[in-house]
């Protein structure tokens, strides 16, 4: 667990790989992913580098891969995940991977063509069956006297006299069926009413064999006579995308033809079958190997990219790389640099060499599933700086806490604990399933954060005696005419009830545990709910930001800058705790020096804390607390004050003087991170609340100016910051009472209503009203009123605790490592 509570020691390394193992080096460390690999080439060309042609290769690989997976799944085919973890091929056998891809890729390329090819002959025999069906009941119809006498009148206008004999010419084809409307008033406006149209739906859709998708058609017949209206009618059907097709004219060569169609379409239906078997076959044998495949051609395709990372030496027969790593973790990276030696079969060993530098390390910080929800929620805010204290541990504890002061209630805890708990105990199954929604994979990775929100919202829960807006009677009530078996019997007063225990013989003491349920049913509730929770808020509030500003002390200690402590810490935390933390001594006295018949006469703490800033002690509404109160108040406020001037002016002061104590001597300290050694403090490298009187301890160039406005704003923002942060822990006391309503406001509106009902369909009424009631609780009371409370408990920790002590100005150790690049792809 130590390593929670501050990053990880990192250091910089140099590797010195041969040639002929730097790819199976390279390789192990992958696995391995403890080692962040540094660019040492970052004015060369991504294109002019060594392994470039490699990176296409592997890049060409996946292309073709892409390509053969997308067919699977166009052919809904699943893919096989064994969750095996294949070694990285040899260089070498990269020539033989191009070869498979490259005879799957051209086998699947021939395949759908000729598929293609087949699908579009097949759908033109098709139609022409339907055209040759429908076309001889047109022309059967078109024997009836009455529509030949129709189809005579169309042609009044044209050029053939009354008493020449009519002949028509026609041209059939088929046009997808929404374009009909449009097809017949094109043809009638530009022929003129001078054609006759006759169509019909074909009922069963056609496999449009360019895209796959089903499109219904309907089949046309179009009389006309002249060659004009010939050609006018075969451009519009052109413009109209719609396919025409010889027709006979007699009746017989159309069954001829029909007959001669529907062999040929058999004859390729069988065809088809058959290579849509041989396809199936290809791609479901694909799809056995396609993730081992995938994961081979990235993995080699990252190590390559590594490389690309890495300088030559002049003699072409080593590689040099600079990675940062953890101290902790060297030993496992010289054994895997030589377990990739042997694997390579090379006989000249891999050098790590640890390397003194100036700059910066990334911060690392270990995990595991449990820990890992929570850094997430601090890193959120900020990668924290080298070597600082890590807010993650504290927050285990204090964020579910607080989500809980706001969301207490045993009933919806309890809902939320189940889900989590649910959510844990089946990780496995539910990890193996790879779900692809976002919403579902965000609370599964969050799943401990709900389960301890939960658990905590269950114990405030009872201690605010709440449970879906009802309080239990565990232990009967502190009130004695409510007694265990008369608190019910009392309930006809919840119009009336005022409690008030200055009113002799009706208290008989404290509830053993959190509130007393007779409270639920007074009128009174909510100035006693208010009245506590406010006070809770506060001293919560207080002691929070009383201990993060305590951890920034861990910092300078490990830092070695006691100037921060003196200068820094000890007026931060003597500045908050002469105010604040008085202010906190005063609620628990309040509470222990006034009992039930004097507590009418107390004073009011707000009236009291403002007239001590103000220095007004001649105020005859609000008496003394206790004696000698003026002076100790005077005290701490003078305390307070002067604890200004030694944040704003003190530090500057002493940081100028150092300064020009230095140039005298003409010694400068050049600062950097000597990473191995213990820290000192021009060894911190990080910027922290003095980031620019660094400057001067660590020797560089001191600028007056900008210390003394850096400071400036630090002691402002600290100081109005006091204020502002314990005003902002009242929405503790704000979202609780508004979770407390809501739940109330339901059961009364909802619920209530079915309890009311005692008529005979009451039963089935409950029913239907309790299902509404658990719908209206989940959407409302746990998810919204959930997302509010964890939003506000993050902003406390965010804003009032993590800013005592954290920056968050560092950047994140990114390893090289395979799990990390496979993830997103197979791990979505």
């Amino acid at each position: 667990m130590g390593e929670l509570f501050r990053s990880e020691e990192m250091t910089l390394a140099q590797l010195f790989l041969q040639s002929e193992a730097a790819y199976c080096c390279v390789s192990e460390l992958g696995e391995l992913g403890m080692v962040q690999f540094r660019d040492l080439n970052p004015d060369v060309n991504v294109f002019q580098r060594k392994f470039v042609n490699e990176v296409r290769r592997c890049e060409e690989m996946d292309r073709k891969l892409r390509f053969v997976e997308k067919e699977i799944k166009k052919a809904s085919i699943s893919q096989v995940d064994t969750g095996e973890n294949p070694e990285v091929p040899f260089p070498r056998d990269m020539i033989d991977l191009e070869a498979t891809f490259e005879k799957l890729e051209n086998e699947l390329k021939e395949i759908n063509t000729n598929q293609e090819a087949l699908k579009k002959n097949f759908l033109e025999l098709t139609e022409l069956k339907h055209i040759l069906r429908r076309t001889q009941q047109f022309f059967d119809e078109m024997e009836d006297p009455n529509l030949l006498e129709e189809s005579s009148s169309l042609m009044e206008g044209n050029e053939v006299g009354r008493g020449a004999p009519l002949r028509l010419g026609f041209v059939a084809g088929v046009i997808s069926r929404e374009r009909i409307p449009t097809f017949e008033r094109m043809l009638w406006r530009v022929c003129r009413g001078n054609v006759f149209l006759r169509q019909a739906d074909i009922e069963d859709p056609l496999e449009d064999p360019a895209t796959g998708d089903q499109v219904h058609k309907s089949v046309f017949i179009i009389f006309f006579q002249g060659d004009q209206l010939k050609n006018r009618v075969k451009k519009i059907c052109e413009g109209f995308r719609a396919s025409l097709y010889p027709c006979p004219e007699t009746p017989m060569e159309r069954k001829e033809m029909l007959a001669g169609v529907n062999t040929r379409i058999d004859d390729l239906q069988m065809v088809l079958n058959q290579t849509e078997d041989h396809r199936q076959r290809v791609l479901q044998a694909a799809s056995k190997t396609m993730r081992v495949w995938f994961i081979k051609v990235r993995k080699m395709k990252a190590i390559y990219h590594t490389l690309n990372l890495c300088n030559i030496d002049v003699t072409q027969k080593c590689l040099i790389a600079e990675v940062w790593c953890p101290v902790s973790d060297l030993d496992s990276i010289q054994f895997a640099l030589r377990r990739g030696t042997e694997r390579s079969g090379s006989t000249v060993p891999s050098i790590l060499n640890r390397m003194l530098t100036k700059q910066t390390p990334p911060t690392f910080n270990k995990t595991n599933k449990f820990t890992s929800g929570f850094q997430n929620i601090v890193d959120a805010y900020g990668i924290g700086n080298y070597r600082e204290i890590n807010p993650a541990p504290y927050t285990i504890i204090t964020f579910p806490f607080l989500f809980a002061v706001m969301f207490g209630d045993m009933g919806h805890g309890l809902l939320m604990t189940s889900l989590a708990l649910y959510l844990v105990i089946r990780e496995s199954r539910l990890l193996s399933q790879k779900s692809d929604n976002e919403i579902f994979n965000m609370v599964f990775a969050g799943r401990y954060i709900i389960l301890l929100m939960g658990l905590f919202s269950i114990y405030t829960g009872l201690i605010y005696n709440d449970c879906f807006s009802k309080s239990l009677n565990m232990f009967g009530s502190g009130w004695i005419q409510f007694s265990r078996t008369g608190l019910l019997a009392h309930t006809s007063y919840n119009a009336l009830l005022q409690l008030d225990p200055a009113v002799p013989g009706v208290f008989n003491g404290p509830y053993p545990l959190g509130i007393d349920p007779i409270w639920n049913i007074a009128t009174n509730k909510l100035t006693f709910l208010n009245s506590f929770k406010m006070k809770m808020s506060i001293i919560l509030g207080v002691t929070h930001m009383l201990f993060g500003v305590s951890l920034s002390l861990f910092n300078h200690l490990y830092f070695k800058k006691p100037l921060n402590i003196f200068l820094g810490f000890i007026p931060e935390i003597v500045f908050m705790s002469s105010l604040f933390g008085y202010l906190v001594l005063l609620v628990f006295y309040k509470w222990t020096a006034y009992d039930v018949f004097s507590s009418k006469d107390a004073p009011s703490l707000l009236i009291h804390f403002i007239n001590m800033c103000l220095f007004n002690y001649n105020d005859p509404t609000n008496k003394p607390l206790y004696r000698g109160q003026m002076g100790i108040q005077i005290l701490l406020v003078l305390i307070a004050l002067a604890c200004v001037p030694c944040m704003l002016i003190a530090k500057t002061l002493v940081l100028r003087r150092q300064h020009l104590w230095k140039a005298k001597l003409g010694t400068q300290k050049f600062g950097g991170v000597r990473v191995g050694n213990g820290p000192t403090e021009d060894e911190a490298g990080i910027v922290d609340h003095d980031q620019l009187s660094q400057h001067s301890e660590d020797g560089d160039e001191f600028d007056f100016g900008d210390v003394a406005v850096h400071q400036a704003i630090h002691t402002i923002e600290y100081c109005l910051g006091c204020i502002s942060n314990t005003a902002s822990y009242l929405r503790l006391w704000a979202l609780s009472l508004a979770h407390a309503q809501l739940s109330e406001v339901l059961w009364t509106m909802v619920m209530h209503l079915g309890l009311a009902s005692s008529s005979g369909g009451g039963f089935f009424a409950l029913t239907i009203i309790f299902a509404a009631f658990a719908v209206l609780t989940v959407c409302i009371l746990l998810i919204m009123e959930g997302l509010s409370a964890f939003l506000h408990a993050l902003r406390l920790h965010w804003v009032e605790f993590q800013n005592k002590f954290y920056c968050g100005q560092g950047f994140k150790f990114v390893p090289f490592s395979f799990e990390s690049i496979l993830e997103g792809r197979f791990d979505e």
